[in-house]
């Protein structure tokens, strides 16, 4: 019993971190109407900086560095603590007027994609800025230790949990008995009636965001001791974080921060019960890590009519979606481009070609699943890696024949879809994203990262073979062969056409129909549930076929082949490139990551290390200033450009007019 409620308490301290990242949720969602993915990345650079000014005293900023000690006299642990705080309190108001408040009555998939790019970006910049490797947290709390009822339990943790707890408190009271609080929940319920009473919902918005980043700048620094220094630890910790703040229904306080004490402790048992001999060992790794997800979709179909949704001003549609065609001399045109950047190409250009060509295919499912479809997904990359190490068992356990072992592989990514996809029968728009989100971090930890499942030193996968031909990725001598660079490009083309042509008949005017307006896509006669498994279903094999092909091409698979960071990267990319067309994932297709665009940015330019940065950024900016991104720009300049031409065709043609006899008169 002693030990069991050690391990309880010891979860405390990152069941603390979740409540307040779950209250600063709940905090910025009744004022903004906003699901912050990037609150974690807030506090991310917060801690960085506080282990940076107590290591060498070396305040980083995002460009340039100040010195306030060195290492022998480091920054004292106070000034560093006050430093680091109000670090996430401005980058929390930085978030706030240049991304999300400019997004304040967007649609919904630019709210997220643009809280996701911001997550990105501050993890691409903590890399970039700061000596991650060899930085460590030094404690600030008291290492003291009591005894309860036989358990040997560290004070610190207790000391976070009623930081946890007072930070629950503050905004309760903050929200409820203060005058601005209560303006911040009127103008949640009705923005013009809080505009007409004197209050800016910008300016209260900017309070509560300041206020956010303090609570989870402060409560990092104080448990990085405990939990130690990770880029993505800290950055994902939001996944937890939003399964207690939708348990308390985005709304309450109180409910999120007890849910999240419970969770830490809960995934801290979890890890004591893989140490006994009686659990099972395809049970041991990852477990704490899929119960977020399983909490988020409980959450979500037992509360989530009861969730509230903030008031607004008005709501913008989606960027608009036309019917694709396949065009017979555009479609040569691409492929031909294609064809001579392979045959022109070797070594890692090649392999940037070849990965490039890849990425449009799962690219191509995002643009099929949120682009057409109108639902959010951010788990297209867990969707591919399943399919990868499915193929992995397949033709090295079963030997399975290609392209048969590729078609089983991608189904068994589909049924997943599917899975995934059930609670969009009941959620949709960000809270959706946030079930993706938990589904993809969920399937790395327990699927990807589990020894029992997958082999930490690689997984490999058989050359395809078809006919007698070996279509292996390497000869021994290059990089990438022609032969199978051509193959990639078969079934990429093959794959796209089938989807081109399914999405120009019924199931793609379905598909928008449903994106539109669910109600009126039912009362036309259209199975609203059948069309969105059907998207997911559709969504996952694509990225499945994709998966295989980037198994092919690296010849075994490891967990980092499909990471979440990649799935978001990509993600990022497609919307830049356009999330509503076939245009749009070709580009994505090119800029992604290890694609044409990646190449050239290490090889050429020497500034690979910026790319995760410059994607970000690049993302960020396509959110606010331009969500149908290039594709859709140049769409609609070529659109102003044929109307301007039949404008001045149309005056140009016009026969004269008679002229009326006071004109007539005149000339005589």
């Amino acid at each position: 019993m002693g030990q069991f409620l050690q391990f309880v308490f010891l979860g405390l301290s990152s069941g603390a971190v979740y409540s307040v990242f779950a209250s600063s949720l709940v905090g910025v969602y009744a004022a903004t109407g906003i699901i912050n993915f990037a609150q974690g990345a807030i506090g991310l650079w917060a801690v960085y900086t506080v282990a940076a000014l107590r290591n060498d005293g070396t305040l980083v900023l995002p460009i340039g560095s100040l010195s306030l000690g060195s290492e022998d006299s480091p920054t004292p642990m106070l000034l560093a603590v006050v430093i680091g705080v109000v670090s996430a309190v401005l980058w929390a108001l930085i978030a706030h007027v240049l991304v999300f408040r400019p997004l304040r009555h967007a649609p919904v998939l630019a709210q997220v994609v643009a809280s996701v790019g911001l997550m990105l970006f501050l993890q691409a910049l903590v890399h970039l800025r700061f000596d991650t490797e060899n930085l460590f947290a030094l404690s600030i709390l008291p290492d003291d230790t009591i005894e309860i009822a036989g358990a040997v339990v560290n004070v610190s943790d207790l000391i976070l949990a009623g930081v946890a707890i007072a930070v629950a408190a503050l905004f309760w009271a903050y929200f409820k008995l203060t005058v601005l609080g209560v303006a911040t929940r009127a103008g949640s319920e009705d923005e013009l009636a809080a505009r007409l009473t004197g209050y800016s919902p910008d300016r209260l918005a900017a309070i509560v965001w300041a206020l956010t980043g303090a609570a989870t700048g402060l409560i990092v620094i104080l448990a990085s001791f405990t939990i130690g220094l990770s880029v993505t630890s800290y950055t994902f910790f939001v996944i937890p974080a939003l399964a207690v703040a939708l348990v308390g229904r985005l709304s309450s306080f109180g409910v999120a921060c007890a849910a999240g004490l419970v969770l830490g402790s809960f995934q801290s048992v979890i890890l004591w019960l893989t140490t006994k001999d009686w659990w099972p060992e395809w049970a041991q790794a990852g477990l704490g890590d899929a119960v977020p997800f399983v909490i988020v979709v409980v959450a979500l179909f037992l509360l989530g009519g009861r969730i509230p949704s903030r008031g607004s001003l008005g709501e913008i549609k989606m960027p608009a979606v036309h019917i694709p065609t396949i065009r017979v001399v555009p479609a040569a045109g691409v492929t031909a481009v294609v064809v001579a950047a392979i045959v022109l190409t070797t070594g890692t250009w090649r392999y940037g070609v070849v990965t490039s060509v890849i990425l449009s295919l799962i690219a191509l499912s995002l643009v099929l699943l949120t682009g057409y479809l109108g639902q959010i997904s951010l788990a297209s990359m867990a969707f591919a890696g399943t399919a990868g190490f499915a193929l992995s068992k397949l033709t090295t356990e079963w030997n399975v024949p290609f392209p048969l072992d590729m078609i089983l592989a991608s189904l068994i990514a589909t049924a997943l879809g599917v899975l995934v996809g059930i609670p969009a029968l009941r959620i949709r728009g960000a809270q959706l994203a946030v079930v993706t989100l938990a589904a993809a971090l969920a399937i790395q930890s327990f699927v990807f990262n589990n020894p029992a499942i997958t082999a930490y030193e690689g997984n490999v996968i058989e050359d395809p073979t078809l006919f007698g031909i070996d279509f292996g990725v390497r000869d021994g001598t290059n990089l990438v062969t022609l032969r199978f660079a051509f193959l990639v490009l078969v079934v990429v083309a093959v794959t796209t056409v089938l989807v081109l042509r399914l999405m120009s008949g019924s199931t793609g005017r379905a598909f928008l129909a449903v994106r539109s307006n669910e109600r009126a896509a039912a009362s036309a006669g259209i199975n609203v549930a059948a069309t969105k498994l059907l998207g997911f279903a559709l969504s996952a094999f694509l990225a499945g076929i994709g998966g295989c092909l980037i198994g092919y091409s690296r010849g075994q698979l490891s967990a980092g082949s499909f990471t979440v960071m990649i799935g978001l990267t990509l993600l990022a990319m497609t919307y830049v490139g356009g999330i509503t067309s076939f245009a749009g994932a070709c580009i994505a297709g090119v800029i992604g990551p290890l694609g044409v665009g990646y190449v050239f940015l290490n090889q050429t330019l020497s500034l690979g290390e910026y790319y995760e940065l410059i994607a970000a950024g690049s993302l960020l900016l396509m959110a606010v200033l331009n969500p149908v991104g290039v594709a859709g720009a140049f769409s609609d300049a070529w659109e102003h450009l044929r109307s301007r031409g039949r404008h001045h065709k149309d005056n140009d043609s016009t026969p004269p007019q008679p002229e009326s006899p006071s004109q007539v008169g005149a000339h005589v």
